[in-house]
């Protein structure tokens, strides 16, 4: 028997493969000060990065955020294996939001207005939780 995607997770897989997909389209390319500020921000909540170049960091940003968007438009692509790749890559950006402490109101998880815009996030992980949990497998 052949199982049918769920349409429930359709919108969800929509918007924010739509949403993710474009970010990447538009920092492939990122002129270099855009880099180096995004590079920054990175390194500053994963050292690790810093052995990166600014362009060398932007361009596997956008092809990061390419192969997230592009796993969560593809209706062959089974809910869970979408929710995974959506899921790694929203924590990954919750989890730099956590380290950066400009990034919250002094002694709070709250946003400041630095914050704001990496806050909201925390729905691609709701949404990227759900496609793990889908009891339909699609």
């Amino acid at each position: 028997m052949r199982r049918r995607p769920s349409l429930h997770a359709i919108p969800g897989r929509l918007a924010t493969g739509a949403f993710i997909l474009h970010s990447g389209m538009e920092k492939w390319g990122a002129p270099p000060e855009r880099a180096a500020g995004l590079h920054q921000t990175a390194s500053a909540a994963f050292p690790v990065l810093r052995s990166l170049s600014p362009g060398v960091f932007v361009r596997l940003l956008s092809v990061s955020e390419m192969a997230t968007g592009s796993l969560l438009l593809a209706p062959f692509v089974r809910n869970r294996v979408a929710g995974a790749a959506l899921t790694a890559f929203s924590g990954t950006l919750l989890t730099m939001y956590w380290r950066t402490p400009a990034m919250r109101r002094e002694g709070s998880i709250w946003p400041s207005p630095a914050g704001l815009a990496v806050s909201k996030d925390v729905w691609m992980l709701g949404i990227g939780l759900g496609l793990l949990a889908d009891a339909s497998g699609w």
